[in-house]
């Protein structure tokens, strides 16, 4: 009996200096969100103002819109080199990826079409946005963060 207690502390040993043990290694919480940008003000009730600093961060980029509208938020918990794909809208699909090292796959699918892939690392404080043409010169992106559990 002593010599299987042996092995096993043996064996967990190993395990946590190669980083095998740790529960959870690589694992990822992710944060996404379905971003309507417009020049038009709000036309629909459920559409809330997405978050004055995701704003303020858009405004500083390329992006050209007054108004930017939350249309839908998702929780993604991924565990390494797991991929899960989400319905953000009724034509907007997003399928994510957990690569190794905070890198993380986006594929975008709009209307059921391949819209655009992004595969780049993800640390936490980060974005990565991505989106495409709507109609009447408005855009929507989806917003991917890494948060805490």
């Amino acid at each position: 009996m002593r010599h299987g207690l042996i092995c096993v502390c043996m064996l967990f040993a190993l395990l946590s200096s190669t980083g095998l043990a740790r529960a959870g290694a690589g694992d990822m919480n992710l944060d996404a969100q379905l971003i309507w940008g417009t020049n038009d003000t709000k036309t629909d009730a459920k559409l809330k103002p997405a978050d004055p600093e995701l704003v303020r961060k858009l405004r500083q980029s390329p992006f050209k819109w007054d108004h930017y509208f939350e249309m839908h938020r998702e929780q993604i918990p991924l565990k390494l080199n797991q991929e899960k794909t989400v319905s953000m809208s009724r034509n907007c699909v997003i399928s994510v990826t957990n690569l190794k090292d905070q890198q993380v796959q986006l594929r975008l699918f709009g209307k059921g079409v391949l819209a655009n892939t992004v595969q780049q690392a993800l640390p936490k404080g980060q974005l990565l946005i991505i989106g495409g043409n709507a109609e009447n010169s408005t855009a929507w992106f989806v917003v991917l963060r890494q948060v805490e559990k």
